[in-house]
């Protein structure tokens, strides 16, 4: 047992994984925010899914103008479904690339694009910019990840 606890502490003092760790929390978070900011848009245009959420609001048929979609909350759920196909996919392979062994400069330069494209991407969403603005940042992460795939598969290729 202690020759695996002190791998771990290998893995940990590893200045790859300490940079993984770093922008794999902050995609992490801004994922997480979204739910908030969901939550926020649901709130300010008093626009619920569910029944039970528009109980505090009104009562019987009135509580039915409160189970609606809305255009800003539709877009925020959007952009946080988007999230979830492109920080999750980022957060399994980049930690293979970050075991990989690749080159700290290099491995910093993956995380912190994909970690600003993301974040861009959000931006891009919710203000709304014109396109092809959001069109781009998603194809800079999404080609990020791949280049992160195909150097971890290629350090250990046991296909």
């Amino acid at each position: 047992r202690s020759g695996e606890m002190a791998k771990l502490t290998q893995l940990i003092d590893n200045e790859v994984f300490r940079a993984y760790a770093t922008y794999a929390t902050i995609v992490l978070l801004k994922m997480m925010l979204m739910s908030v900011v969901t939550a926020y848009f649901r709130f300010s245009r008093k626009a619920f899914s569910s029944p039970e959420d528009v109980a505090s609001f009104s009562k019987g048929d009135n509580a039915k103008k409160f189970l609606r979609t809305d255009e800003d909350v539709e877009r925020v759920r959007r952009c946080h479904l988007n999230d979830l196909e492109n920080i999750i996919p980022f957060f399994g392979v980049g930690l293979l690339y970050a075991l990989s062994g690749p080159d700290l400069s290099t491995a910093l330069l993956h995380f912190r694009i994909f970690a600003g494209a993301r974040i861009f991407h959000t931006f891009a969403y919710l203000i709304p910019l014109p396109q092809p603005s959001r069109a781009l940042s998603w194809g800079i992460g999404y080609a990020i990840t791949f280049s992160m795939a195909y150097k971890a598969l290629s350090k250990a290729l046991y296909l």
